[in-house]
């Protein structure tokens, strides 16, 4: 728990002039008497590639720090234009207001800063080196971004743990590579037990169950093709005997006209070829599915 909790910040002289002092007006709460002072200071970022060209505007130090909700003002001088580069003084950049006791900070506050001249023609077409007359700065002060950390105070006690703090009741949660698989083993030795209690002559039961199951549909089969056949045998006699007939006519009715006229011979009738199923399986066939144990 930090002893010093920041309430607020309010910027005084927005929008200024660039070279124009910044003023806040802090408002904090101490929770515990403390033996040292609170450093304030104001930072502002120069270049946005570089750190080498950020400047420390002013730092402050306050106390001895009465308990209870404290309120002063923050003043800071401009910064140097001989350390912005010419390049970087138009536009946006960061200024950054932190507090720190005994040398550890507690508290950072952003804000964006955007530096740009007083008249449209200047910003639409900037001269080669700023007229620094002209450029006024404004602070987006409605839009801070505030970071706080954990510091060791006057006691130990106030000191941020260095390592993540014991958990004895993790040590009592089972490992997930122990209970990996854990169902699958019992489920197969659920198995296991299953068949040896059945055993073997259950199981040549089972077996033979399975086999008289699987004929079934063979013998189905087998007597359907045999009246297929029977029926097509049926046909095939009944068109030879007709044929029969209309060759004895035939040739009745010959002896009696032109003996010159040649008889015409007898065709054979060739039984039909077997049908063939769909998938290039006869009827006769039948597959058999495997069934998959889980």
């Amino acid at each position: 728990m930090s002893v010093v909790s920041l309430l607020g910040v309010k910027v005084l002289n927005n929008p200024a002039k660039f070279g124009d002092a910044y003023e806040f007006e802090i408002t904090f709460e101490c929770l515990e008497q403390l033996q040292k002072d609170l450093e304030w200071k104001l930072t502002y970022v120069g270049s946005a590639t570089s750190s080498e060209h950020d400047q420390e505007l002013d730092s402050l130090l306050v106390g001895p720090i009465p308990i209870g909700v404290n309120k002063f003002i923050f003043e800071a001088d401009a910064p140097d234009l001989k350390r912005i580069p010419v390049s970087e003084i138009i536009g946006v950049t960061v200024i950054l207001l932190t507090c720190s006791y005994d040398n550890r900070e507690f508290v950072r506050v952003g804000y964006y800063v955007n530096n740009e001249y007083d008249s449209e023609e200047l910003n639409s077409k900037p001269p080669p080196k700023p007229i620094m007359e002209r450029v006024r700065r404004n602070i987006l002060a409605e839009k801070p971004r505030v970071t706080r950390f954990a510091i060791k105070w006057d006691s130990e006690d106030s000191a941020p743990a260095e390592f993540p703090p014991e958990q004895p009741e993790a040590d009592i949660v089972e490992d997930d590579g122990t209970a990996y698989g854990a169902e699958e083993a019992e489920l197969e030795a659920a198995l296991i037990k299953e068949e040896a209690a059945l055993g073997p002559e259950d199981a040549d039961e089972e077996m033979a169950g399975a086999d008289d199951t699987a004929g079934a549909p063979d013998a189905a089969a087998k007597a359907e093709d045999d009246e297929d056949s029977d029926a097509g045998s049926e046909d095939l006699e009944a068109e030879s005997s007709g044929s029969e007939e209309d060759d004895i006519e035939d040739e009745e009715g010959e002896g009696e006209g032109d003996e010159d006229m040649e008889m015409g011979e007898d065709g054979e009738a060739k039984p039909a070829a077997p049908q063939e199923a769909h998938n290039g399986q006869s009827i006769g066939e039948a597959s058999h599915g495997e069934v998959m144990v889980h």
